[in-house]
């Protein structure tokens, strides 16, 4: 048997070799044009300034992102209006607001509100927080159900595979 613990192996680092056609690489002539590149669908772009969060909402309707909370310039304490349109809830900042953020700053939504969008405990919510508008939009899981399948069917031709 042959003894390989202190053999030491050089690296093997092949040649570069100038493409067909190509000049030196110290030549002038040795720029290469740019690779055309697909221009991305509008959906790749950013247009708004959203800051998205999710959060689970535990037993008392409570859910949390405070990085979403910050980006409001909310604390806790503020008062809130928070409304269901269409099945989402809208909340804003609101000093005459029945509702507020608890002492952790988290946003707890009434049960009122919960059961009209059909959340329960344990849900899993996505929060779209829009600064300039001091809106906070709490999407349930069947409206992002809904959105993602209306989607995949415009762009994956209702083929999901």
């Amino acid at each position: 048997m042959i003894d390989v613990t202190n053999v030491a192996v050089s690296p093997v680092i092949p040649p570069i070799a100038p493409a067909a056609g190509s000049h030196h690489p110290s030549t002038p002539g040795n720029v290469r044009p740019s690779l055309p590149l697909p221009r991305l669908a509008d959906t790749r772009i950013r247009t708004r300034a959203t800051v998205y969060g999710l959060a689970t909402l535990d037993c008392h309707g409570r859910a949390s992102d405070l990085t979403v909370i910050r980006a409001l310039g909310w604390a806790a304490g503020t008062r809130l209006n928070v409304r269901e349109r269409g099945g989402l809830v809208l909340v804003t900042a609101d000093r005459q607001g029945v509702f507020g953020l608890t002492t952790q700053g988290h946003l707890q939504l009434p049960a009122t509100v919960r059961r009209w969008c059909g959340l329960a405990t344990g849900d899993r919510v996505l929060l779209a927080a829009d600064p300039a508008d001091g809106l906070l939009v709490v999407y349930p899981p069947a409206i992002l159900d809904s959105m993602i399948t209306q989607f995949h069917a415009r762009v994956l031709g209702g083929d999901a595979g």
